[in-house]
This record gives structure tokens, C-alpha cells and sequence, in this order.
């Protein structure tokens, strides 16, 4: 009888704060590197939560092995969302602050005084720790496979998820984020139909996509842009006077392009293009767009400098579109090899990009780009491949390793050229199409491992670097 009596005082309690929570947050509690591109003794995330338009008094509070009871974060942020067919609503911001690299620590939200969302996560890894990463792009379609890869991702129990670009679809707009985005990584329950409660307990990291920053048009899409609006990553991008470093915001609808730009603040455009530490690694993350002239000299000057600067014993550069692809589609989009000089100058061992709905690894190469572009865009050049490499058995690669893992929920392109490898391009080592998948990254020291897993739970691709 008093077990009787507590499974329903407990269940009570759950149903009062899961009501609460539905009543309190438009998009409950998730987490982002926030403006904080390297690491500290002290890490710190940063918090966000949307509501209503109606302010509230929010607090925040967070507890690490070191603090003996719950300690207060600064007071959350509010900024006001006003887009044109979107209800008004406020994004709120809280840094956590004072979390032990690497280790577990839990947080909540309180409002009025009143716990209403609680929740555990990782503190960014210090460089002398191990750590996983998921990766994966072109997914918030509202798909089954979308739904299945964020379940099967959310059980490999990353330190952190990053998405190649094209977040979600098809315009990168507030209302797409409520319906595809949010209900899948925020999932109350974890299973291939719903998705997982990945935001409140991963850091989320991205690139953005021409599906998220590329139809800037106010006048079509009055809500475009939420990238600028819903993330907190680092603002330490290129800001280079006299070049294109940003789209132009057209249509008719001034007052939503004013509106937007006062709630963007200083992460329109700055967020686009940045750089962060995570473990052992430094990330360069690139907004390849074709607004952006990469092959700029003052731009590409930038690149050099980031890489350059870092003694890391890993480095990654992540942006959307591939410059080495075998699929039909988007293969043209090749303006990005430009910069793959500066990646062998500064050793670069990975490159990530999305784009291409499908999986692709290219042997290790360099390439020289050379001559004019060709009348579709195309960018020639002179290839080198360490083809002894293969699956890792070859010991360290002989140039920089090229992934295309854009597989992550959206329509897949090109299933028939996996059982063609004669129709590959010479570069390509491993092509999957035929499923939606996504990349396991593991980082133990001197070693790199990748996985890459299927929806349908087995591994497609794997291979290691060891230095």
C-alpha cells in the first residue's frame, strides 16, 4: 500500500513538472558552446530556452563536485523574437560557469522560485582527455531517418554533436525549427519514432547551410536566419573591410529585416565563421556559402592565420559544401578547393562538409588548384593521392582526409553509385548512399577513430589516424 501510495505521489510530481515545462517553455532548456572558443579551467556552456513574450523571473543554477549546494548563475537574458506570422517570443541566455573540464554536473531552471526544468551534462574536455563526437548534417527534414539518427546518436553518448550545415528545412525558418528541429533533438523520450532528448544534455555545434543562411529574403521567408537567432556559438570569425562577407538581406519587408537585426545582435554575420578548441583539437568552421570568396586573399589570409595559431595535436575544418564529391548532385560546387593548400600548409588531418545527402571519404590527398574556373564552376587542379593509406593500415596519411557526411535525415542522393565505383571520382575511397548515417569520432590522445554508422545500426565505414 505505501508503495501504491508513493508511485503515485512520484508520478503526480513528474506530470506537474512535465505541465509545468509545457506551460513555461515554448522550447525547453538546450545547450551551446556559447561565446567561448577556448578552453579555460573554469568551462563554462551557454544556456537557452524560449517563452512566450511575457517576462518572467528565470534563474539558473548549477552544481559541479566542487559546489556543496546549487549555485547561482548571473541572471538570464531575455531577447525579444519578433518575425512577421510568428507569434512574439523571448529567447532567454544564461551562462554556466565554474564546471570542471570533462567532468558531469547537473543544472536547473527555476522560475518565480520553482524548479521547472532540470537537467545533466558534460563540461567541455581539457586536452589531456579523451573524448567522442557525433557528426552529421542535411537533417531536420521531419523524417523517419532523421528521427532514427538522432536516437542512434544519442546512445553512442557523445561530448558533443556537430551538424555540417542545412539544420533544418527547407528555409532555415523560425517555423521550421518548431516543427522539425526541436521535437526531434528535444524528444521527451528516446526511440527510433520521436528522436532523443539530445539538446538539454549535448552541446549542439554547427555550420550553417545554404538552406540556413542562403535565402536571406524577407519578403519570401519573413522568419529566415533563426540560425542567428537560436545558436550561441563563438563570434571571433573574419570581419574583413572591402571584402563579401556576408549576403545581402533582400525583400520588401524592412520592419522584419529591423526586427531581425535587433535580435541577432552582434551573431548576424559574425556567427557564420569561427573557430573553437575542443579536447586536444582545434576546429575551424567556415560558412561556404557562395556569397563567401574564400579564394579572397584577405579572407584565405584569415584561415592561414586560425590554423597557423594553433598547437593543437588535432586539426579539423568543418564547412557545407564539399570540394570533392563524387555524387551527381552539387558536383559543381567546388569553390571550397581553393583553400586546400592553406589545409596542407597548416596540416590539417580532417575536413568535414555536408551538402551531398550521403556519405563519402576521399584517400588522403593534396590538391593545386590551377588555371580559371571551368564554365560550370569547376575548379581544376592537380591531385595527389597516398593511396597506401587505405583503412589506417598505412600509419599516418600523406595529406588531408575529406568527409562528406551530409546523410543525416534529409532525401539521400544518388543510392545507385554505391555499387558503381568506376563512376566514382579518382579521390573517392568509400561512397554510401543507400541509408542515412552518421559519424562516431573518437579522440584518444594520439589517435583518431571514426565510425560510420547506418540507420539501420551497422557500421558502414571505419578507419584511424595515428600520429
Amino acid at each position: 500500500m505505501k508503495k501504491t501510495l508513493l508511485a503515485v505521489i512520484l508520478a503526480g510530481s513528474f506530470s506537474l513538472l512535465f505541465g509545468q515545462q509545457s506551460s513555461v517553455f515554448l522550447e525547453t532548456p538546450y545547450l551551446q558552446l556559447g561565446n567561448a572558443p577556448k578552453e579555460a579551467k573554469a568551462e563554462s556552456l551557454m544556456l537557452l530556452w524560449h517563452t512566450d513574450a511575457q517576462p518572467a523571473a528565470f534563474a539558473v543554477e548549477v552544481k559541479t563536485s566542487k559546489d556543496k549546494a546549487w549555485r547561482a548563475m548571473l541572471k538570464p537574458v531575455p531577447q525579444e523574437v519578433n518575425a512577421p506570422e510568428i507569434p512574439k517570443h523571448l529567447v532567454y541566455r544564461a551562462q554556466l560557469t565554474g564546471l570542471v573540464p570533462g567532468e558531469e554536473f547537473s543544472y536547473r531552471v527555476l522560475k518565480a522560485g520553482q524548479q521547472v526544468f532540470t537537467s545533466k551534462a558534460t563540461a567541455r574536455k581539457s586536452a589531456s582527455q579523451p573524448y567522442r563526437f557525433v557528426l552529421f548534417g542535411d537533417c531536420a527534414q521531419d523524417t523517419t531517418g532523421q528521427r532514427v539518427i538522432a536516437y542512434a546518436a544519442y546512445k553512442e553518448n557523445p561530448d558533443f554533436l556537430f551538424i555540417t550545415g542545412d539544420i533544418v528545412y527547407t528555409s532555415g525558418r523560425i517555423s521550421e525549427y518548431r516543427k522539425k528541429f526541436f521535437p526531434v533533438y528535444a524528444a521527451e523520450k528516446a526511440s527510433p519514432e520521436t528522436g532523443a532528448p539530445l539538446l538539454s544534455s549535448v552541446p549542439f555545434i554547427a555550420a550553417p547551410g545554404n538552406h540556413d543562411s542562403a535565402l536571406a529574403n524577407f519578403g519570401r521567408f519573413p522568419d529566415s536566419l533563426a540560425y542567428f537567432l537560436y545558436w550561441d556559438l563563438p563570434l571571433n570569425g573574419p570581419m574583413v573591410k572591402g571584402t563579401k562577407t556576408q549576403h545581402a538581406l533582400t525583400g520588401t519587408d524592412t520592419a522584419a529585416q529591423t526586427s531581425f537585426m535587433s535580435a541577432a545582435g552582434p551573431r548576424y554575420p559574425q556567427m557564420a565563421s569561427y573557430s573553437y578548441d575542443y579536447g586536444n583539437s582545434h576546429w575551424t568552421v567556415l560558412d561556404s556559402n557562395p556569397y563567401m570568396d574564400w579564394n579572397n586573399p584577405e579572407l584565405k589570409a584569415w584561415v592561414d592565420k586560425d590554423l597557423a595559431s594553433s598547437n593543437a595535436t588535432w586539426k579539423f575544418v568543418a564547412f557545407h559544401h564539399p570540394g570533392f564529391n563524387s555524387a551527381t548532385n552539387h558536383f559543381y560546387d567546388q569553390w571550397m578547393r581553393y583553400l586546400a593548400p592553406v589545409f596542407e600548409k597548416n596540416k590539417v588531418d580532417v575536413v568535414f562538409a555536408g551538402h551531398v545527402h550521403n556519405y563519402q571519404r576521399t584517400y588522403p590527398m593534396t590538391f593545386a588548384p590551377k588555371g580559371e574556373p571551368g564554365p560550370k564552376g569547376e575548379v581544376n587542379g592537380d591531385f595527389q593521392f597516398d593511396k597506401n593509406f587505405a583503412d589506417g593500415a598505412g600509419g599516418k596519411p600523406q595529406g588531408v582526409v575529406y568527409i562528406v557526411s551530409g546523410a543525416g535525415g534529409a532525401g539521400l542522393y544518388d543510392p545507385a553509385m554505391q555499387a558503381k565505383p568506376g563512376q566514382w571520382q579518382p579521390f573517392t575511397y568509400k561512397y554510401v548512399a543507400d541509408q542515412h548515417s552518421f559519424g562516431v569520432i573518437d579522440i584518444i590522445g594520439k589517435t583518431f577513430k571514426l565510425r560510420q554508422i547506418g540507420e539501420d545500426g551497422k557500421q558502414v565505414d571505419a578507419f584511424q589516424i595515428v600520429k
